[in-house]
């Protein structure tokens, strides 16, 4: 793998992210996920890397964390000018497009522009639903996820989320839901974690006070940790029959990983 060739021409303090440059032969790519206490966590977001690294054999691929976890994208981002290479192409492993998306990872990419090293970054869109539209590729890793926990038949479904405070994204979170269960003709609902109402608990009590017998629960999530285990339990203690594992490596999501890189970011 040769670094990228290095240009001249950009001085300091110049905005070196470009948003709509596409996606080059050999510019790396750096997976930024959010980061959390657990280690499982990251193993996840590794295990991904390898995955997308995989599948793109001549293009490097590093993970990043915004928290929690080493190295960060700031960082990241400033070893790859290091070593040589001019552009990147940042994807942030996010559901929704909000504050993270559209505050932290900016900014850790403008800090990243104020080394001596100059490197061109362009940020993909996330991997939640962008413009209101759900990629199917998204929707396939849910489905994969439900059926390697329950490959029988169930009579309504619960898409739990990690949660957010932010009115926009849990209308993301709503749209993928609605999609999901019209794929599956399913009556569906909404639950999350922290931030916002109901627990998957509650969204299983309900769907069951309006007559489903077995109801599931669909993870939307990209990686364990204590959020998909307190869904897991809610959700088994008011008698889920089956609750997904998280999105992780699954081939679906590298694939749409894979063509985030190529298709021109939302600005926002």
């Amino acid at each position: 793998m040769r670094p990228a060739r290095l240009t001249g021409g950009v001085g300091p303090g110049a905005d070196r992210s470009r948003p709509d440059e596409p996606c080059s032969d050999g510019d790396p790519l750096l997976l930024v996920a959010h980061g959390s206490r657990d280690p499982r966590a990251a193993e996840a977001t590794r295990a991904l890397a390898r995955a997308v690294a995989a599948a793109r054999p001549d293009t490097p691929v590093l993970a990043s964390w915004l928290d929690h976890t080493e190295p960060g994208p700031t960082e990241a981002l400033r070893g790859l000018a290091a070593a040589g290479y001019s552009r990147a192409v940042l994807v942030p492993l996010l559901l929704t497009a909000a504050y993270h998306r559209r505050v932290d990872i900016p900014a850790a990419v403008a800090a990243a522009q104020q080394g001596d090293a100059p490197i061109q970054v362009r940020i993909t869109d996330v991997l939640g639903p962008v413009r209101g539209e759900v990629d199917p590729a998204l929707l396939a890793g849910l489905r994969r996820r439900l059926g390697e926990a329950q490959p029988g038949r169930y009579d309504a479904l619960v898409l739990a989320a990690a949660g957010t405070r932010d009115a926009a994204a849990r209308g993301s979170v709503g749209r993928v839901a609605a999609e999901l269960g019209a794929a599956l003709n399913l009556p569906t609902r909404v639950s999350y974690a922290s931030a916002a109402p109901p627990d998957a608990g509650a969204a299983v009590t309900r769907l069951r006070a309006a007559g489903a017998r077995r109801v599931a629960v669909a993870a939307y999530f990209l990686a364990p940790g204590l959020f998909h285990d307190a869904v897991t339990a809610s959700a088994r203690d008011a008698g889920a029959v089956a609750v997904a594992s998280p999105l992780t490596d699954a081939p679906d999501l590298v694939d749409l990983i894979l063509r985030r890189t190529t298709a021109t970011p939302t600005r926002t």
